[in-house]
């Protein structure tokens, strides 16, 4: 496993992505002043985003159903815990995009290669420690819904 959002497993039976990238931004608010440089001042955080960049083979990695899964979750609008394969939390994620480039076709117009980008953005506020909070609530409410 390389990573997990969710319930899906980037592995290279899945999506194997090439890169992993990441940018964090702060927020600085500015003051023009007369005969100075601006002022600035620290807002706090901005938005801190993923983006997993990759490609697939579908005869030798994973494939299209895969892609569809990830456009499934992202049709929910639900927010998704993002954990590393070393256990690292990295917190709630949305998907913000998903897009793929398909080439080198087979006579049907089945692709041989796809590139795709992933790209998540941070919604929580480093509130890791409630995770489990979260995780356990939804697992409780899903049991009641059960019985």
């Amino acid at each position: 496993m390389m990573m997990a959002l969710g319930q899906f497993v980037f592995s290279l039976s899945t999506l194997a992505y090439q890169e992993f990238q990441r940018q964090t931004d702060w927020r600085h608010g500015s003051t023009s002043r007369i005969g100075a440089r601006p002022a600035r001042q620290f807002l706090g955080a901005g938005d801190d985003s993923i983006t997993l960049p990759g490609v697939l083979l579908p005869e030798l990695t994973g494939g299209r159903p895969s892609l569809d899964e990830i456009r499934e979750m992202a049709d929910t609008g639900k927010a998704w815990v993002l954990v590393e394969g070393t256990g690292r939390i990295y917190g709630l994620w949305v998907i913000e995009s998903l897009s793929e480039t398909h080439s080198l076709f087979f006579a049907d117009g089945t692709a041989r290669r796809i590139e795709f980008s992933l790209v998540l953005k941070r919604i929580d506020d480093d509130r890791i420690d409630q995770l489990g909070t979260l995780v356990s609530t939804a697992a409780d409410q899903l049991l009641e819904e059960l019985l």
